[in-house]
């Protein structure tokens, strides 16, 4: 025991200087954890602000709601798009028109056969002659771009530009 307690005293000086130098260090580890809990405190108070006393457990579950409400919303539009998507292939999309002289006598290009399709290539091609005495129209029905009925060349003219027009 004597042998430490004359350890100790010889090396008193040592100690100390040892015991600040820790002191120091501690102090600066101090100093270290204030700052970064001082930015710590800034973030929070960052993410705390407009709160408005609310718990923000309430407030992002609000948010998440609201988020469930436009996803509905957003499934909700998807349907009807798709339902005007079906509808629109049965309007009118691709059309075409042809003019011509139906007979060598007449001075104009007053007859006609013009092409109306949906999307899916139905629909009918009206026809009309022009003569001097009487004007016949006709109207021919059209199923996949191809009519049952025998077409005039004007005709397969006009639906072969519509059915290879593109879709407006």
């Amino acid at each position: 025991m004597e042998n430490i307690i004359n350890f100790i005293r010889n090396s008193e000086i040592y100690i100390v200087i040892g015991l600040i130098i820790l002191v120091i260090i501690l102090i600066i580890l101090v100093a270290i954890t204030y700052k970064a809990l001082n930015k710590l405190e800034s973030k929070y108070r960052k993410l705390m602000r407009g709160v408005d006393n609310k718990n923000l457990e309430d407030m992002v579950t609000s948010y998440l709601d609201k988020v469930d409400d436009v996803k509905d919303q957003n499934q909700n539009v998807q349907q009807m798009y798709e339902r005007i998507d079906r509808d629109l292939k049965t309007c009118i999309q691709k059309t075409s028109i042809i003019r011509y002289k139906a007979f060598d006598d007449m001075g104009s290009d007053l007859s006609f056969s013009i092409v109306f399709l949906d999307g899916n290539s139905n629909g009918v091609i009206l026809t009309s002659i022009y003569g001097r005495d009487e004007s016949t129209t006709y109207a021919k029905p059209v199923d996949k771009g191809i009519s049952r009925y025998e077409l005039s060349d004007e005709e397969n003219e006009a639906l072969e530009q519509a059915v290879t027009s593109k879709k407006q």
